[in-house]
């Protein structure tokens, strides 16, 4: 909003020049986000104390030790989405699809998430919304923000109904980290969409099964918007003709530097819940935050290029989920269990792990993971 009020400002007054920088607007939207969670984060805690009274708020399926958070009050998501939203509208340049296909589906996905901590709340349970109605709504969110910022649409004048085709837009292609696109960019054609959904959905859920500790799942979401901030950075600028991304033989995606300042805001916003979640947190993020942080990285991953990568990026969340699947399925099959209980972080709890030492292992973990990631940009 203020590149588009301030910028065309810019002959008459040259201070507003810095705006046709991505780089400095991903910095104005990052603490923009950073001092708006901040400041507004003691208010916010304590209407959703006074809104939640009664509430215990801690998920039965977790250890005996976890009944010491019951009055702990949660959705501190919605923190984090109006910090996002705020930065990222202020300083985005708002004709940029990727923008606001990654605003979208993160924006979408919090509704989804703040309906099933309301029911959790008004209901006195911890059930909330039914999975299936939970993937159901993202699934057609995600075809919804496909079609109308990703896709060229076609119809037909065959006889019969017109149908509906998928655009021939370049991301229909995947990339393998460490391969360089020259050797490996197949097409994917309309199978694309089901990967895409895959990629997002798995995610969105995987940062939800995370969050299970004081500042676990926030510190891998801030980790990882970090790297993706870089990767679009690299895959969208071209510096005097020179394109980075034709450099390192990643996909060139024109406009995808605007995706930093996305990841900015979501960085500043992170790291401002994380001072009042970090343990012992005073205000849990619930599912408004975890599903929408893990829809919005899921779509960086896509928007970027980065879908397979991501499986390595999101190692953390990744773990998680597969010792979820690992646990489930050993107990129906054999009856026995793998973990002392999953996901895995209350594995290590149930050994006997202090909490903030499994979660700042958690995060070291997150930090080696983004590591690797990045250094498939060069290893090609």
């Amino acid at each position: 909003m203020l590149y588009h009020l301030l910028y065309p400002l810019a002959g008459r007054f040259a201070l507003f020049n810095v705006l046709r920088y991505p780089s400095f607007r991903i910095l104005a939207a990052g603490f923009t986000a950073l001092v708006l969670g901040l400041l507004l984060g003691p208010v916010f805690i304590e209407r959703m104390r006074v809104f939640q009274y009664g509430s215990s708020n801690v998920r039965e399926d977790t250890p005996e030790s976890h009944k010491k958070k019951t009055g702990t009050p949660s959705m501190g998501g919605a923190l984090i989405l109006f910090s996002l939203g705020v930065a990222t509208l202020l300083f985005a340049n708002l004709t940029n699809r990727y923008v606001w296909a990654a605003l979208t589906v993160t924006l979408s996905f919090g509704a989804i998430g703040f309906w099933d901590d309301y029911l959790k709340i008004s209901k006195r349970n911890s059930k909330g919304l039914a999975g299936k109605k939970k993937l159901v709504w993202q699934t057609v969110i995600l075809l919804a923000v496909y079609y109308l910022f990703l896709s060229d649409l076609h119809f037909t004048t065959s006889p019969g109904f017109p149908w509906l085709r998928v655009g021939s837009w370049q991301d229909l292609h995947v990339t393998l980290p460490f391969v360089p696109t020259r050797y490996f960019n197949p097409s994917l054609g309309w199978l694309y969409l089901p990967f895409m959904i895959l990629v997002v959905l798995g995610t969105s859920h995987a940062v939800n099964l995370t969050d299970g500790l004081d500042g676990l799942a926030i510190g891998p979401t801030i980790v990882s918007a970090s790297t993706f901030l870089i990767l679009a950075y690299v895959a969208g600028t071209t510096i005097g003709g020179f394109s980075i991304a034709s450099y390192l033989r990643i996909p060139v995606i024109p406009g995808a530097a605007e995706l930093g300042v996305f990841c900015a805001a979501l960085i500043g916003a992170g790291i401002a819940f994380l001072w009042y979640n970090t343990y012992p947190a005073s205000v849990f993020m619930g599912d408004v935050g975890s599903l929408a942080l893990g829809g919005a990285l899921g779509s960086l991953a896509v928007l970027t290029k980065n879908e397979v990568a991501s499986a390595i990026l999101h190692g953390v969340f990744l773990a998680e989920t597969l010792s979820v699947m690992i646990q489930v399925t050993s107990y129906k099959y054999t009856g026995r269990r793998v973990f002392k209980m999953a996901p895995i972080h209350h594995h290590f709890e149930l050994k006997g792990w202090a909490e903030p030492k499994i979660i700042v292992r958690f995060w070291i973990i997150a930090i080696m993971l983004a590591l690797v990631a990045l250094a498939s940009l060069k290893l090609r």
